[in-house]
């Protein structure tokens, strides 16, 4: 499916993109034997027999930093649920947009081996068991990166990275010192030297600890 552009009067009454995700993704729709959509306003005990509701029920959803969009969706057979999946969705939010389409999504389940993989714990933690080979791996890449995103870089650690980065000053290595500035993380050359560099998305390369030797003072 490609992408899907609107103003904010058609997201009404949502304002937010999640708002609107999770509006879209809960449904229940009546279908008769053939499979065809019954046009009903509301389902009801007067429908015939032979005929199924079949619908989406959101459990959870995050939409980070209104660019990606992650949601545990349970199927809804005649109401009852089936096992949970993950949709996720790609976000465009442009409030300010000079053609008034402020808002986009691309959406796509698990099954179709999404490239984006931050799906919050809670979510996965929801989803039900599958045999499909690419939901499969999109879960273990979840998973891996949530192992990832969780590692700690504190303020002197020795890090070496699995291939030498190279910056624009010239300068090529694979070993620099953390060095925390409030909420960014910058690198330095030294234990001692000043921070030099900055790596986007660094708690996602790849990169070792290296150990350190530290002496204490001798106490008589």
């Amino acid at each position: 499916m490609g992408w899907l552009s609107m103003p904010l009067s058609s997201m009404y009454p949502h304002s937010t993109p999640k708002a609107y995700l999770d509006n879209q993704f809960t449904y229940e729709h009546v279908y008769s034997p053939t499979g065809e959509r019954v046009n009903t306003a509301a389902v009801d005990s007067s429908l015939p027999d032979d005929h199924q509701r079949r619908g989406l029920r959101v459990l959870a959803s995050s939409c980070l930093r209104n660019k990606v969009y992650y949601a545990a969706v349970v199927p809804l057979v005649d109401g009852v649920p089936g096992p949970a999946f993950a949709v996720v969705c790609l976000v465009r939010w442009s409030p300010r947009a000079k053609d008034g389409y402020v808002f986009a999504y691309k959406d796509m389940d698990e099954t179709a081996g999404p490239y984006e993989d931050d799906c919050p714990e809670r979510i996965l933690a929801l989803l039900g068991e599958t045999d499909n080979p690419a939901a499969l791996h999109w879960r273990r890449r979840s998973i891996r990166n949530l192992a990832v995103n969780t590692r700690k870089l504190e303020d002197g650690m020795r890090i070496r990275f699995a291939a030498p980065i190279k910056f624009v000053d010239g300068h090529e290595g694979t070993e620099f010192v953390i060095r925390k500035q409030g909420r960014r993380t910058a690198l330095a050359l030294t234990d001692t030297g000043p921070a030099r560099y900055r790596v986007s998305n660094l708690a996602k390369m790849a990169f070792a600890i290296v150990p350190q030797t530290k002496v204490h003072a001798t106490q008589f």
